[in-house]
């Protein structure tokens, strides 16, 4: 998300005030972060994303697959997820890679319940059939929600920063 000017009137103001906005700039942007965290995570519930609770431990912050980063300078603000299977989750999927021109795989592992655990030294498993899984566009909906709030987080901490000093 780029806004043109932001910094120019941030840094403005935080001159106009002896370097004080710059903190209070700072704690703001990494508040937006933990509520884009906590948005990804209701959403990858309410969209059912099947999991086994990675993807959701990986927007958390301090968690080995999270990503996080913030600046106040320019505005950066770097939420996101390490896992490779993520984006699969997201966008959608084939069960097999349609380059390797195969039509089934087998998976070995094991069921319990409704769900199955990747076990490379199984004797079981399951067979896998060449077909489209439908992503659940958690991280869309996500970020889509998020814009939404940051614009109106912003002009309302602009207008707070700007009666308050």
């Amino acid at each position: 998300m780029r806004i043109d000017g932001l910094d120019e009137f941030i840094q403005a103001l935080d001159e106009a005030i002896d370097g004080g906005l710059q903190s209070q700039y700072e704690l703001w942007l990494e508040a937006m972060g933990y509520e884009f965290l906590d948005i990804v995570q209701d959403e990858i519930m309410k969209t059912e994303t099947v999991e086994t609770r990675r993807l959701l431990n990986s927007f958390q912050k301090g968690d080995a697959d999270n990503i996080f980063s913030t600046t106040a300078g320019n505005l950066i603000l770097d939420v996101g997820t390490n896992l490779d299977y993520a984006s699969f989750a997201n966008d959608g999927h084939f069960t097999i890679d349609p380059s390797k021109n195969l039509d089934r795989r087998w998976v070995p592992g094991r069921w319990k319940g409704d769900r199955f655990e990747y076990d490379p030294a199984a004797e079981t498993g399951m067979l896998l059939k060449f077909q489209w899984v439908d992503g659940s566009g958690y991280w869309d909906n996500a970020l889509a929600i998020f814009e939404r709030m940051f614009e109106r987080s912003l002009d309302r901490k602009l207008q707070e920063w700007l009666d308050e000093f």
